[in-house]
């Protein structure tokens, strides 16, 4: 199991840590987004304005199912709702070593405010909407993690640290 896959909610970090920690370790990176975003030749706000949210899970769960075979060495990035399905989180923990980073809602605000890019932040008030979404999938993260890892009041190379040593103690990675 040499994947570490991070998952969380937008703005938790897991891109931007995720990126840093496959430099380090000279692993590849995949942002499952990005991957997806790429095979369908769409941006994933078009993907969910045209074809809705359902559509856009079935295909992040037939991008699990094929990185079961082809995707080995990496840090992984997943979309913030990827393993709120009971099929993702068992082909996640299935894939690698599931860390969850978490941040309060503040920090989470304070990243995504001015992000226009993230189409499960579109409709009601900003911080209701986070609010709401983060408690619907705290459960489906935690049951989905090997590691939990706050982020809160820490930059990249603290949170990466800290992954890096939690790592080593419980799978030796």
């Amino acid at each position: 199991m040499d994947n570490l896959i991070l998952i969380g909610f937008m703005g938790a970090g897991k891109t931007t840590v995720g990126k840093l920690l496959a430099q380090e370790k000279g692993l590849h990176f995949v942002d499952t987004d990005d991957r997806i975003a790429a095979e369908q030749k769409q941006s994933i706000p078009d993907i969910f304005s045209e074809y809705g949210e359902p559509y856009f899970r079935d295909l992040e769960t037939d991008l699990l199912r094929r990185m079961q075979e082809d995707t080995r060495h990496s840090v992984i990035s997943v979309g913030g709702g990827m393993p709120v399905r009971e099929e993702n989180q068992r082909l996640l923990r299935a894939l690698g070593c599931v860390i969850y980073l978490t941040a309060e809602k503040e920090t989470i605000l304070g990243r995504v405010k001015s992000d226009g890019s993230r189409p499960m932040l579109n409709g009601e008030d900003l911080e209701q909407r986070v609010e709401r979404l983060m408690r619907e999938r705290e459960n489906s993260y935690r049951r989905t993690a090997h590691l939990c890892i706050r982020t809160d009041g820490r930059n990249i190379y603290q949170v990466a640290q800290i992954i890096r040593q939690e790592t080593r103690r419980i799978r030796g990675i």
